[in-house]
């Protein structure tokens, strides 16, 4: 592994109890109500070792994927929420990364975070259930298992990652990829703003390429990113929410389809991962996971 983790936080477990931001529409976002509180729950709240209550947990996300083929979102909101670090910065939460942000107004809002309440509302239960699980392991716990589910690596992840607790507490817009142009700070390629999010993370090409196989998984919505069809013929049917428009044909498989469906570009993003098969894919993207799941906050258990 290339990345370098500035900044690194050797985190503690979460003791916060804020509410969390996970609404129904981004509307009611924007008015600022929040839909998801810890406070109206009715589930019984485990109070186990803190391995105990993270094994629990994880088993409890992999009924949940295995039931509701959410596995392209849990993905998503995890990334998003550790892709929001900047290894420049050293105090904590400025530097953003994984730490749970994702789930409080304004950040939710963002538009590069269009649909993600969904996946914070899917997990909701859980966190409730558990208290010894911070909101920034399970989005990271949930997307290492929701790549496993769907035929990929193993993701040996660590936890202890601390929570932020308020909404003033999150990252602010812009840290995140784009989908298209016009790109901010004046970048006009796209290959260019790539480099700039990334690096700003500590990755080097060879990692952006591999990280961005995870579109392997998953579909573009209109109502979300504006890409895209309503349906296509893989899709209108499901399996989960139907509807939308996959990358590839089996949108819910972990493979090296990606690549060879969009042929990605040449020279130095070239993906020379996809031309060694798949075990060099996954040891490559592997590695990269437990890197992008670990900024900001350090994992101690």
């Amino acid at each position: 592994m290339q990345a370098q983790l500035q900044g690194n936080h050797v985190a503690t477990r979460s003791v916060c109890s804020a509410p969390v931001t996970a609404p129904r529409s981004i509307r009611k976002l924007r008015r600022r109500q929040l839909v998801v509180s810890s406070a109206s729950t009715t589930q019984t709240v485990r109070r186990t070792t803190k391995k105990e209550a993270i094994k629990d947990a994880r088993d409890d996300v992999r009924e949940l994927i295995k039931g509701r083929h959410c596995n392209p979102i849990l993905v998503r909101v995890a990334w998003h929420d550790s892709g929001t670090y900047d290894k420049n910065i050293s105090e904590f939460p400025q530097r953003g990364g994984a730490n749970g942000s994702v789930r409080f107004y304004p950040e939710i809002s963002h538009a590069a975070n269009a649909g993600l309440p969904v996946a914070v509302e899917l997990l909701k239960d859980i966190a409730d259930k558990y208290d010894g699980v911070s909101y920034a392991d399970l989005f990271q716990m949930a997307s290492a298992q929701a790549i496993e589910l769907a035929g990929g690596p193993h993701i040996p992840l660590r936890y202890g990652r601390t929570d932020t607790c308020t909404e003033e507490e999150v990252a602010p817009e812009g840290r995140l990829p784009a989908g298209e142009g016009p790109f901010p700070e004046g970048v006009t390629l796209p290959g260019d703003h790539l480099r700039k999010v990334f690096y700003r993370m500590g990755f080097n090409d060879q990692e952006i390429v591999a990280l961005s196989g995870a579109h392997t998984l998953g579909r573009v919505k209109k109502d979300r990113s504006g890409f895209g069809k309503e349906k296509t013929k893989y899709t209108e049917n499901g399996p989960g929410t139907p509807g939308g428009t996959s990358w590839t044909i089996d949108w819910l498989k972990f493979d090296n389809s990606y690549f060879k469906a969009v042929h990605l570009a040449t020279g130095c993003l070239q993906c020379h991962v996809s031309l060694h098969g798949k075990w060099m894919a996954h040891a490559c993207f592997s590695g990269c996971f437990v890197t992008m799941a670990t900024l900001s906050s350090g994992a101690v258990c």
